[in-house]
């Protein structure tokens, strides 16, 4: 026992000697022990890889990485090609050190903006509160994305048993019989319910009419049977354009068929997803079909009329399967017979079509 006692006592004098520094009574290792981290030893590293990262460089034509996808390896190489030696890994490990994670583009540019972009938005906000007060009707109106009709992927997830995908067409050609789907949408701003009409031909003015005109007759009358007016909020083009003479003319025919005042106030250009449709409507009818291929107009217009949300939005969809040609021609005389009066402020984007 003797001398199992002297080589355990020898054992823990040559540990003790060969780690000099760490503390012999807590075991822990004392600061600036250990490997040094590589910035350390290679003090250009970092410096020299944030310079190929830094967004100061990216229009930079002498900048190494200007026409090439800066992925970690991209980097390593262009690091050792400065005499660092340093792997992938290690780039990556460093990049995340100093905050630095994958992102996509942002779309958040929205090129020229109007000088009165400010003030049309609090003139829209000011008209649609108006009109809420007195328990006017507020819809907000769009075309939705047009999609294609058949058995193509759509983006998204769904759950399935794994290993069994929904198998979709590898290349997105048009189906010549299917066609494409135009989803227009009427949103109702103060009942939170929407109308929603699927197209098979053209999106024109005549269109966006009539599905108004079918939200009217089938959801706002019994909603709003003591209105008066109806405020629309509308992007600037497309087939609700400010400048499109068929717009003001079919609401003319719409105003007269309802008794209704129709009260219209277009978006600056490049600030249509700040109307009310885009979020309350549209984006939970894309989150709906996710993962699904719309294989048929009827497939899409049972996904939208079942889009509901925690909120309490309700949506009711129908086929529209008439024919609205486009390139119709509005003659000066027929635009002359609009009862229109256009705002002092910019009566091209806000102006009222009068029933009588």
């Amino acid at each position: 026992m003797a001398g199992i006692s002297e080589i355990e006592a020898m054992k823990s004098t040559a540990l003790a000697a060969d780690q000099p520094t760490m503390h012999k009574t807590t075991g822990t290792r004392q600061a600036g022990g250990g490997r040094k981290r590589i910035e350390v030893k290679d003090e250009t590293l970092l410096p020299d890889l944030l310079s190929l990262v830094d967004s100061t460089t990216r229009g930079d034509p002498q900048s190494p990485l200007r026409w090439t996808c800066k992925s970690l390896r991209n980097l390593a190489d262009e690091l050792k090609a400065k005499g660092h030696q340093v792997s992938h890994v290690v780039v990556g490990k460093l990049l995340k050190s100093q905050d630095y994670s994958l992102q996509t583009n942002a779309k958040v540019l929205e090129g020229n903006q109007s000088p009165d972009r400010n003030a049309q938005f609090e003139h829209i906000n000011a008209s649609v509160a108006a009109a809420l007060q007195a328990n006017q009707p507020v819809i907000s109106v769009d075309t939705k994305k047009k999609e294609l009709v058949g058995s193509y992927k759509n983006a998204g997830q769904e759950w399935l048993p794994s290993g069994e995908p929904v198998k979709v067409k590898v290349h997105d050609f048009i189906d010549k019989e299917l066609g494409r789907a135009n989803p227009y949408g009427v949103y109702d701003i103060g009942a939170d319910a929407a109308w929603v009409s699927v197209g098979t031909d053209h999106d024109t003015s005549a269109f966006a009419v009539q599905t108004i005109r079918r939200w009217w007759f089938n959801m706002g009358k019994q909603r709003y049977p003591e209105a008066t007016q109806l405020v629309i909020t509308a992007d600037g083009g497309g087939s609700n354009g400010h400048r499109v003479r068929l717009w003001k003319l079919e609401l003319s025919r719409l105003a007269q068929e309802t008794g209704l005042d129709i009260e219209v106030h277009h978006f600056p250009p490049g600030t249509s997803k700040w109307n009310k449709i885009e979020h309350r409507l549209f984006s939970f009818i894309t989150m709906n079909w996710r993962g699904r291929p719309l294989i048929s107009h009827e497939v899409i217009v049972n996904l939208i009329a079942s889009t509901k949300t925690r909120g309490g939005l309700t949506v009711r969809a129908e086929l529209d399967t008439a024919q609205y040609p486009k390139g119709l021609v509005i003659s000066d005389a027929e635009l002359a017979t609009v009862k229109i009066e256009r705002n002092e402020f910019h009566g091209d984007w806000n102006y009222c079509i009068r029933s009588g």
